[in-house]
């Protein structure tokens, strides 16, 4: 997996490509340990194919960070993944532009 970040000051931007799944979510969650001083962090999934149980527990912990911090969207949803948010409930948890 290729994981692409930007940071724009107290914004932070990361791209994933491929999949988000049990072999991968652990290498996201370790670019994404220190999100001290981050207000808003954006993943961009124009470029992620499929997301597993393994990835919603990494956006669900992301999404508990940054709701004491700031806030998190996500961007960029392929059907495959928004058809996971919507039989997982995730659509409701999360904020998908």
């Amino acid at each position: 997996m290729k994981i692409t970040k930007k940071q724009n000051g107290t914004v932070l931007e990361v791209a994933p490509e491929g999949r988000l799944d049990t072999m991968t979510a652990p290498e996201m969650e370790k670019e994404l340990k220190d999100l001290s001083g981050i207000t808003e962090l954006i993943m961009d999934f124009s470029a992620l194919e499929y997301i597993s149980s393994a990835g919603l527990r990494l956006l669900l912990s992301l999404e508990k960070i940054m709701s004491r911090q700031g806030g998190m969207k996500v961007t960029h949803v392929n059907d495959i993944v928004n058809e996971v948010f919507e039989v997982t409930g995730f659509s409701d948890i999360l904020t998908i532009e």
